[in-house]
């Protein structure tokens, strides 16, 4: 074991040259060394709020399990606060503060950081709208960066100052400090009408859809407002290869930033050269106000609730839960699994069975999608056979795999 100093604390590294990244060679202290050099960004991301610990015991390439509750073993400077879900329960959630909380995590396995968007002293008003835009299959980065620019304008005519960060994978995030006066349904809805306006502005680049096989170019996730829903925060670290960082930019950097030169090598340097863009991002938190009237007006012109995520109650405006595949495309269930790799095993042996069908499919017919069961994600992968002339089109069988992520 190795030990580092921290906030006036000795923190202990088990298992410190245990590999995380094992094409980079990363070591798991040198994540552990990575966040105490960036200690002072990566808590302004994450300080006196409730944390969802993603923990991948073996290291990135290992599937993670995320725990809610803090572990009955910890220390008596950890703190921790009650959270209340969607589903009624609750739970005792870690709460960091200071550097020797943060590696105490990091040493419990957490690659990424993933905050709730509220703080520990007021669990019902989020301070934070988190805008993520999740680029789709084949869309360039050039795309995943315009979108984002006109997110910018979009927040900016409407009172409020977006704080930009690359997510660490192929997207970006904007996050934007509120002051604490609404409920996480009005964050909600202030980002959905965030997105729609950015659609409306850019039709052939950004889309609001929640279904995969609804959307193109790049999807602004509402949902990531929801209550209970975590984000990867600022200067996270994440489970990529090349164990890419969520880099806080300034706007001018937006526009021709590599998110590849953001790693858990080089991004300490760039922190103690340039400090953190986002270091300012709490002294001017803002309002609702605007982005609620657009929301309204684009109710009274028709544009009401959009789809929840599955496992929320269903809200008395929503639009019905059923996929548009499910009434006018042929959408089929062709694996699930534990593993996505097994997952993509039984996508090329379904191939395999239906070679004709297989060739007409294009890039966005099939829909992977990684879900999350009861502690650890599981992979989905659907087909859209709407390419496949209706006569040729293969029936529907059981999925190959046929993972059951709730079964004991």
């Amino acid at each position: 074991m190795t030990v580092i100093e921290a906030a006036g604390r000795e923190v202990i590294i088990t298992n410190p040259d245990k590999v995380f990244f094992p094409k980079a060679g990363y070591t798991k202290i040198d994540l552990a060394n990575y966040y105490a050099a960036v200690a002072e960004g990566a808590l302004r991301g994450i300080a006196a709020r409730p944390i969802v610990l993603k923990r991948y015991v073996n290291g990135a390439e290992g599937e993670p399990f995320f725990q809610k509750r803090a572990p009955d073993s910890h220390p008596d400077w950890i703190e921790t606060v009650e959270l209340r879900f969607p589903s009624g329960r609750t739970a005792r959630e870690i709460v960091v503060r200071d550097a020797a909380q943060l590696l105490w995590i990091v040493n419990l396995g957490c690659i990424d950081l993933n905050p709730h968007p509220v703080r520990a002293d007021d669990l019902d008003h989020p301070d934070e709208l988190r805008v993520d835009l999740d680029p789709g299959p084949g869309v360039s980065f050039e795309d995943v960066r315009s979108v984002t620019l006109i997110v910018r304008d979009v927040l900016a005519e409407h009172g409020l100052r977006g704080w930009p960060k690359t997510s660490g994978s192929r997207g970006m995030h904007v996050n934007v400090r509120l002051k604490r006066r609404w409920s996480f349904d009005q964050v909600r809805r202030a980002a959905l009408a965030l997105a729609r306006e950015v659609e409306r502005r850019a039709p052939d680049r950004a889309t609001s859809k929640w279904w995969k096989e609804e959307r193109h170019g790049v999807f602004i996730d509402y949902n990531q407002n929801a209550k209970d829903r975590t984000v990867a925060s600022a200067w996270s670290v994440r489970p990529t290869p090349d164990a890419r960082v969520s880099m806080p930019l300034d706007w001018d950097e937006v526009e021709d930033c590599d998110p590849a030169k953001f790693t858990l090598a080089t991004a300490p340097a760039r922190f103690a050269q340039l400090g953190d863009a986002a270091a300012n991002i709490d002294k001017s938190p803002g309002s609702l106000a605007k982005l609620l009237k657009l929301s309204a007006s684009q109710e009274a012109a028709g544009l009401g609730d959009a789809p929840w995520p599955p496992h929320y109650k269903k809200k008395r405006s929503e639009p019905p839960r059923v996929a548009p595949s499910k009434q006018k495309q042929p959408l089929i269930t062709v694996s699930k699994a534990r593993y996505k790799e097994e997952a993509l095993a039984g996508l090329e042996r379904w191939k395999n069975r239906h070679p004709d069908a297989a060739k007409r499919l294009q890039v966005d017919d099939v829909l992977i999608d990684a879900m999350r069961g009861r502690f650890t994600t599981w992979t989905r992968i659907r087909v859209n056979l709407r390419h496949v002339p209706e006569d040729r089109r293969p029936a529907e069988e059981a999925p190959d795999p046929d993972y059951d992520p709730w079964r004991r």
